[in-house]
Formats: structure tokens, sequence, C-alpha cells
């Protein structure tokens, strides 16, 4: 519980910053650094690996899979100026949902916690698209973005396993505490 609560204390005043300056190019990079230099896109994602970590069996592959492609669904609408209503507030209820689905050891179907992943994810990919530099080309842009959010939930399905070696399913609990109240900062800090 250390770990996690120090890594909220370090990582949270940087949910005030969700969106900060990304690179301008628009290409392979600028997709790239996107999910990582937004917090609520950061313990989103690494969220979804440490629920794929504790539901265990095949979960790691369908839900590793259901979020980037619904993610690439999102970023299409988003570049093509597709209007998806409360966009910020769906990528913060996501680690809201699943951190405390983490933090609550949750195990529904896994078609149902695909269709949670994937719902969450359309929000994530068209923050993603919205974003992208005018100037920007949407293919590396996405393969950018992409593969920095399977690099981040293939943290998250890490930490998540070692956690279940040692010290334990805590670790993976408490990080889902913390994910879940970096969300709730993020969604108060829209509301005000």
């Amino acid at each position: 519980m250390r770990i996690a609560l120090t890594l909220f204390l370090l990582l949270s005043p940087a949910v005030a910053l969700a969106h900060p300056g990304h690179l301008h190019g628009g290409g392979f990079a600028s997709g790239f650094s996107h999910p990582l230099l937004g917090l609520d896109h950061v313990v989103a994602m690494v969220a979804v690996g440490l629920w794929a970590a504790s539901l265990g069996g095949a979960a790691a592959p369908i839900l590793l899979l259901a979020f980037p492609l619904a993610m690439i669904a999102g970023g299409l609408l988003g570049a093509a100026d597709v209007p998806l209503p409360a966009v910020e507030a769906g990528i913060a209820a996501s680690s809201i949902v699943i951190g405390v689905a983490v933090m609550l050891a949750l195990r529904p179907p896994l078609w149902a916690a695909g269709l949670v992943v994937a719902a969450f994810a359309v929000f994530h990919g068209h923050a993603h698209g919205t974003e992208m530099p005018a100037a920007g080309n949407l293919a590396p842009y996405a393969a950018g973005f992409v593969l920095a959010t399977l690099l981040l939930h293939l943290a998250g399905l890490g930490i998540g396993r070692v956690g279940r070696l040692h010290p334990g399913p805590m670790l993976s609990r408490g990080l889902g505490a913390v994910i879940a109240l970096v969300g709730s900062f993020a969604l108060g800090g829209l509301a005000g």
C-alpha cells in the first residue's frame, strides 16, 4: 500500500494537466507521446492490464486487443470531427470504473469486461483523434498511440502478474484504488 500511496502522491499534481503540450509534428512520435503525456490516459491503460492480470485466463489477449481496436475506431471518429459528448468525462470515468474493478477484484464474464474496456477505449481514441495536429498523418499518428497504449497495457499486466506472486494481490488492489482516485480527481477537475 505504501508503494501505491507514494505513486499517487508523486503523480497527483499532473492530474490538472490532463493533456499537456504534445509534439506538433502529427506523426508517429506525436501519436506515441499523446497517451504518455496525460496521466488520465496512463492510469486507465495501466488499469486495463492490471484488470486482465487479475482476471487471468484468456483475459489478457481479449482486453489488450479490445481496447486498442475500439480506440482506433474512436480515433477515426475524432479525426473525422464526429462529435462524441463528454469525452474527457468518459476518460476520467474509465479510470474510476476499471480502477474500482481492480480494487474490488471484480470478475465479470469476460465478454462483459471486454465491452467495458472497449466502450471506454472509444473515448480515449476520440481524444487522440481530435488532438492530432492538423498537419498530421493519421496512419503513423495512430500507430504511435496504439503502440504506446499496448506498452502501458503490458506494464499493467506485468505489474499485476508479479503482484500475484509477491507481495500478493494487495499490490494490484492498492493500485486499482489509486487509479480510481486519480480518475475521481480528473473528473472533479472537469466540474470545477
